[in-house]
């Protein structure tokens, strides 16, 4: 998949909404985690500094600290503009403004990015692209897919989406996939037939509910297991 610097919209997401998209315990935390498609959240960042294992996957990481700066500068009003013009697509509780959304995305990206050389010189950011990533059988517990698989579905073909998770379950033993709609807020049309096409394949999979909601009706997440 070819990625652009001119077409990166990084926008990170905290580790407190990582928790609540995944359901993700006390004892998940504890295991070797991959987060696949990570831009610049925070997650890698607060579980590191909590003790925690976790490397995070994204052809982000092939720019300098500096670089994703400056992207993240360019694009930050573009989006809020986009997420103002569309306010009703989104459920404003925990989050209750979008000017509350401007302020937490932003600190979770400062968040990233003050552990990115040091993460990346630990081994905690790699640069790799789905479907190929850079990693050995069984290299994690928990495979972590946020906002990216279904969420495009205008860019990724179903293909895509099945290649993908078959990777990601020959290197983790579970993968969690959130949220199951598109980027405009509409169940993926996909799912169904990634799920039917994993099921074939004889791996286990289940559709359960999350404690999390910001996209209307994006409150669930795909759990993929090896039969």
């Amino acid at each position: 998949m070819t990625f652009a610097y001119e077409t990166i919209v990084p926008w990170g997401r905290t580790f407190d909404e990582y928790r609540r998209m995944f359901a993700l315990s006390t004892d998940d935390l504890k295991g070797r985690i991959l987060g696949c498609g990570d831009g610049p959240a925070a997650f890698n960042a607060t579980l590191s500094w909590e003790g925690g294992r976790v490397i995070s996957c994204d052809p982000l990481y092939q720019f300098t600290t500096e670089q994703i700066r400056a992207r993240i500068d360019v694009t930050y009003h573009n989006v809020i503009a986009q997420t103002r013009r569309d306010q009703d697509k989104f459920v404003w509780d925990v989050i209750p403004s979008v000017d509350a959304l401007g302020e937490i995305r932003m600190a979770a990206m400062r968040d990233f990015l003050a552990d990115y050389e040091q993460g990346k010189a630990e081994g905690r950011y790699v640069c790799g692209a789905a479907p190929a990533l850079p990693f050995a059988r069984d290299s994690f517990d928990l495979a972590l897919s946020s906002h990216f698989l279904f969420l495009y579905t205008d860019n990724l073909s179903l293909d895509f989406h099945l290649e993908t998770i078959t990777t990601l379950l020959t290197i983790a033993r579970e993968v969690r996939i959130f949220p199951l709609l598109t980027y405009n807020a509409e169940p993926s049309p996909y799912l169904v037939p990634v799920c039917a096409g994993l099921i074939e394949a004889g791996v286990q999979v289940a559709i359960e509910p999350v404690p999390y909601e910001f996209q209307k009706g994006g409150n669930k997440m795909l759990r993929v297991n090896r039969a």
